[in-house]
């Protein structure tokens, strides 16, 4: 081949020119991230269920979708998570699975069973979608003067920003931390006992009153002879103020005397959700936390995620701003910014390592030219693979540049050697030379490739990370060695002279060579010294092996290494019964405390009611940005040391438990850094051994100095009050249990019926029982049942009481009971 080259030079240029014009065009369209897409493919199925506690959405909806989810090809295992009104399962598939087909596959299991669930979650839907757990991006809608409430900002948050987000490429979910505005119908159980009216009945009457009603049009086809015009009749439409509302007809009666809403509740336009609230720095502020689709790029979409941000911006009314509050993608963009500069370096260095030992600079060069030829041809092959720019390829590039470079230097050293020896012209000492080393090359570049190879074969998420960088280094060394046999060859032939055994006329040059020349000899010396014992050398090298070996034991492992991302995240999980003024006085003191950190946070956003261990009054998440890291350059203002710092200040909290923790290395595996398990209960053997086993396992990590921060999730027990209904009594009362249950439901959780016209946007309607009548366990005597004869019966009558302990959290695996257990090293 390379005698083919040396007389057709502009062919091999031709060649060398259109590897780089494809790798160039491949560059372009390269994903960049951290890390190779090792995160597995995941769908998520979320189901909402107002009210119902985390056991009854364990029974009544979690396994009803778990015992569907058989026979899906490429389903790995499935892990479901179960609390107060909602339902989370996620199934996670293994890499010969199309995302798509997943995704599919889940929506059609998801659909046969979702006429079983009940009437309140199908009403809500089941969500299936293609979004892992972890949190990209958190952006924050913050009232910089405080002219605008969280409830105001949550419906600007809705209305401008959410639907936007969503569409973004590469979103897979967003989570609100805020709430809009809805139409909230409060009852008061004495004036509807006063008119014998049931919740039920006003739901029925708002949802007949409050519609629009399609009717059709006066002169539509077929038309009568004669007729003039048309013209659209309206009948019906939503209502759309609180006055609208209060005049609802409920009933009338003999003597003409109406029962309208207004007498029977009390009417505003309240939050959708209650018991959530946010804070940017301090602010009154709505939020959102950005889920990514599991196998999109995170660079990428938090770039999309942004761009729709700056362009909303404009939209907002003055004093509200649009930030971002949680970032994880700047660090993923500077390590990959680092890495090119570090390939910067090494092509720098090696060019003058080759200058300064050729001492020519036609011999330089040729394998200078080579070093774009081959790096941006590997560009052009992992494009084509669908590979991305990230910390293994990029470190894969670094590590072949001094490799690239080695078969030009063979080529143009053995030409010159030639040309020296033989006294021949360049061209002939080309051909004389290629027909020498071809071979060598050849082997140089097996040799180096089989060294990698089977990095390329290893299974797991390992073999996923270092599958691209072996296939990278191995692609590189086959264009090095494609670029030794088709365009050095002809470089060499028409770039080098003939030097006829004159050796170099620069000083320094001269000077270099005679200490080279002298340390050569002295290395040689002390070879053939070590040649004559080779029981000493031999005993030198089981001493170094020895030594390499017992280090190798004591060196910790990991799967990747904790880096500092320039984000941390607090949660909060206060103790049992706590309400949401204790979680905003918590959150309070954490960011007091945060702003004596000025020289390592940046900002805060916390989010009260959510939490990664689940919902409720006691929960919150903090999420905190810190300073640039060229701010931050001093050790002690790092994530690790912060994040300890206050770890060390929290721990003993009285109130419950306050953590701080990084997020992972890679993004979709998980929320924070460190490990994370399930302790499963395959026997059988109920939740309070399940607990027991928890606990004893956190208490002897507790005992690790290797581990820190172990925690069970799913293990704490709350109090809740259980309302016993005697079924016999009630029902010689003459009352319907369904009607009674369906009863308990609107008044203690909230029921929404419709829509109603706010602006241009339609909010929800929503009835519940008044906050003053739901508030301690006397409350419930305050209201009645209806029974078949119209009478109207206290609650007392036919029910009773009791505390009883529940978990607020329930978590199963492969449809097993389990607790997750979560810590770091």
């Amino acid at each position: 081949m390379g005698q083919f080259f040396i007389h057709r030079p502009v062919f091999a240029w031709v060649l060398a020119i259109v590897t780089m014009l494809a790798g160039a065009y491949g560059l372009i369209g390269l994903p960049v991230s951290q890390y190779p897409d090792i995160a597995p493919i995941t769908v998520r199925i979320s189901a909402s269920y107002p009210g119902a506690t985390a056991e009854a959405v364990q029974n009544s909806v979690t396994t009803q979708i778990e015992d569907t989810l058989t026979g899906i090809e490429g389903l790995l295992y499935f892990e479901s998570s179960s609390t107060n009104g909602r339902a989370s399962i996620t199934l996670t598939f293994d890499d010969s699975v199309d995302p798509n087909d997943a995704l599919n596959s889940v929506q059609t299991k998801v659909r046969s069973v979702e006429s079983r669930l009940p009437s309140a979650v199908q009403s809500d839907g089941v969500s299936v979608s293609r979004s892992t757990s972890s949190i990209l991006m958190v952006g924050a809608l913050s009232s910089t003067d405080g002219r605008y409430s969280t409830v105001e900002l949550g419906n600007m948050l809705e209305e401008i920003v959410e639907g936007p987000i969503k569409r973004v490429a590469g979103v897979g979910g967003i989570s609100v931390f805020g709430s809009g505005y809805a139409m909230r119908i409060w009852l008061d159980p004495l004036r509807l006992a006063q008119f014998s009216l049931l919740p039920s009945d006003i739901t029925a009457a708002v949802a007949s009153q409050n519609a629009t009603v399609s009717v059709g049009s006066l002169g539509s086809q077929p038309v009568v002879r004669g007729q003039q015009f048309t013209a659209t009749i309206t009948a019906q439409s939503q209502l759309g103020s609180v006055e609208d509302f209060q005049r609802i007809l409920l009933r009338t009666g003999e003597d003409g005397a109406s029962v309208w809403l207004g007498d029977v509740a009390d009417i505003e336009i309240g939050q959708e959700r209650y018991g959530s609230d946010s804070r940017f720095n301090g602010l009154n502020a709505a939020g959102f936390g950005v889920n990514l689709e599991t196998g999109a790029n995170a660079v990428q979409t938090a770039e999309g995620v942004r761009e729709v941000l700056a362009q909303l911006q404009p939209a907002l009314p003055d004093g509200v701003d649009l930030k971002i509050a949680f970032d994880t993608s700047p660090f993923v963009e500077l390590s990959i910014e680092k890495v090119y500069h570090t390939l910067i370096e090494a092509i720098i260095l090696v060019v003058a390592v080759i200058l300064i030992f050729l001492q020519s600079w036609r011999a330089t060069i040729i394998p200078v030219i080579v070093v774009p030829v081959v790096l941006l041809g590997t560009f052009g092959v992992l494009a084509v693979l669908g590979y991305s720019v990230n910390t293994l390829t990029m470190f894969a590039m670094v590590l072949a540049i001094g490799l690239l470079v080695d078969d030009a230097i063979v080529v143009v050293e053995n030409v010159e050697r030639v040309m020296a020896e033989d006294d021949v012209g360049p061209v002939e000492a080309t051909e004389r030379s290629m027909r020498q080393i071809s071979g060598a090359l050849i082997g140089i570049a097996a040799v180096l490739s089989a060294v990698f190879l089977p990095m390329a074969f290893m299974a797991g998420s390992t073999g996923v990370v270092y599958r691209q960088f072996s296939v990278t280094i191995i692609t590189a060394m086959g264009l090095s060695l494609a670029a030794a046999l088709i365009l050095t060859p002809s470089q060499t032939a028409t770039i080098l002279r003939a030097n006829h055994g004159s050796g170099p006329g620069f000083g320094p040059a001269r000077w270099f060579n005679r200490n080279f020349d002298a340390l050569t000899a002295r290395y040689g010396a002390a070879v053939g010294y070590l040649v004559g014992r080779p029981f000493f050398v031999l005993l030198v090298l089981l001493l170094m092996s020895g030594g390499v070996w017992f280090l190798f034991l004591r060196m910790e492992s990991t799967f990747l290494p904790t880096e500092d991302q320039g984000v941390l995240m607090a949660q909060v999980s206060l103790s049992e019964g706590s309400t949401a003024q204790q979680t905003k006085a918590v959150v309070e003191e954490i960011e007091a405390y945060l702003k004596d950190e000025e020289a390592g946070v940046d900002s805060m956003f916390g989010a009260l009611g959510f939490s990664f261990s689940g919902s409720g009054q006691g929960q919150a998440m903090i999420f905190i940005k810190l300073t640039d890291f060229d701010q931050r350059t001093d050790l002690k203002n790092s994530a690790a040391a912060i994040a300890g710092r206050a770890n060390a200040r929290f721990g003993g909290n009285r109130a419950g438990r306050v953590m701080f923790i990084q997020p992972p290395a890679i993004q979709g595996l998980g929320n924070q850094a460190g490990f994370q398990m399930f302790l499963i209960d395959q026997t059988g053997q109920g939740t309070a051994k399940l607990t027991d086993a928890s606990d004893a396992l956190e208490k002897a990590a507790e005992t690790d100095p290797r581990l820190s921060n172990v925690q069970g999730r799913g293990t704490d027990q709350d109090a809740a009050l259980r309302l016993d209904i005697d079924a016999q009594r009630a029902e010689a009362l003459g009352l319907n249990l369904s009607e009674v249950n369906g009863m308990l439901s609107i008044i203690f959780a909230g029921r929404e019926v419709n829509d109603f016209a706010l602006g241009a946007t339609l909010r929800p309607v929503v009835v519940q029982g008044a906050a003053a009548f739901r508030m301690q366990p006397g409350d419930l005597e305050a209201w009645y049942a209806r029974n078949a004869a119209g009478e109207m019966v206290p609650f007392s009558a036919f029910s009773s009481t009791r505390w009883v302990p529940v978990s607020p959290r329930l978590q199963r695996f492969e449809g097993s009971d389990a607790v997750s257990i979560s810590g770091s090293e």
